[in-house]
């Protein structure tokens, strides 16, 4: 193992710093019946976002002011007769969901997100027909299997464990897939870093993100970064670009040269970055 750093152990560790929280943005659909290509149309996303949030602050805490925050959205008569919100109430509790939530409730949920201690990294996956062909042989396990790899290969020689509370997305999250993201992380990280160990620790716990509040904070930062690639909408990401870390460009192979595909906070994602 390279020397040249100190691995904490988990008991030296609070929870939150080996706790991550994954949610996605955007769909992984190719195509519709009959295997006919359908990306891009209503409905259907150009891209799909999967991203990781590290909160830096204890986790009872922050989920705990997540659940105040969508109580008070709930119980405020401002929203009383917004169906979005009273249809979640009666289907067992109402939760923050950027796609779905007004634009007073955005913007409450985004100075939320400032206001706390937490970083967020992403991954952006262009859905391209031949390259999901030749690369994931048409299956969008395989398609999701490696953007999580992405997402994972520089922290496996950070940490001796870490736990993935991911948003349940079916066949896409199965152990059995994950694991496949995880193993193709490891192949990436040790050609990356031949001379340090991958030997971290990785648990996945899938979730529902009805049930986890903390996911629903995740979900809000990736459909930020959606929106810049999906309709060249910049304002949201700008807001709460403090947050974000780093967000790659999986598949921008125009702009893999000095890791120009890479954004961050000396690199911002720009109005450039849509997808047309």
């Amino acid at each position: 193992m390279d020397k040249s750093y100190k691995m904490k152990s988990k008991d030296d560790l609070k929870t939150h710093d080996y706790h991550r929280f994954l949610d996605e943005a955007g769909d992984t659909t190719f195509y519709g019946k009959g295997r006919i290509p359908i990306m891009g149309s209503e409905g259907v996303s150009k891209c799909f976002i999967l991203g990781m949030l590290k909160i830096k602050e204890p986790l009872p805490m922050v989920r705990q002011k997540v659940i105040d925050l969508q109580n008070e959205i709930a119980t405020d008569p401002y929203f009383f007769e917004v169906p979005s919100i009273q249809k979640k109430i009666g289907k067992g509790g109402y939760f923050i969901h950027a796609k779905d939530d007004l634009p007073e409730v955005r913007k409450m949920v985004f100075e939320f997100i400032n206001s706390c201690n937490c970083s967020f990294e992403a991954v952006v996956g262009r859905k391209i027909y031949p390259l999901y062909e030749k690369k994931h042989n048409g299956n969008e396990a395989e398609f999701y299997a490696d953007m999580l790899s992405h997402l994972l290969k520089n922290k496996l020689n950070k940490y001796e464990e870490l736990v993935l509370n991911i948003s349940n997305r079916g066949k896409c999250t199965t152990h059995t897939n994950l694991q496949k993201g995880l193993d193709k992380a490891v192949i990436l990280s040790t050609k990356k870093f031949p001379k340090k160990q991958n030997d971290c620790q990785v648990v996945f716990n899938v979730q529902l993100p009805t049930r986890e509040p903390l996911l629903n904070i995740a979900d809000y930062l990736c459909w930020s970064v959606q929106r810049v690639f999906e309709r060249g909408e910049t304002r949201y990401y700008d807001f709460i670009s403090d947050k974000i870390s780093l967000v790659i460009d999986l598949y921008d192979v125009d702009n893999y040269a000095k890791s120009g595909n890479y954004y961050s906070k000396q690199n911002r994602l720009s109005k450039l970055n849509h997808l047309k």
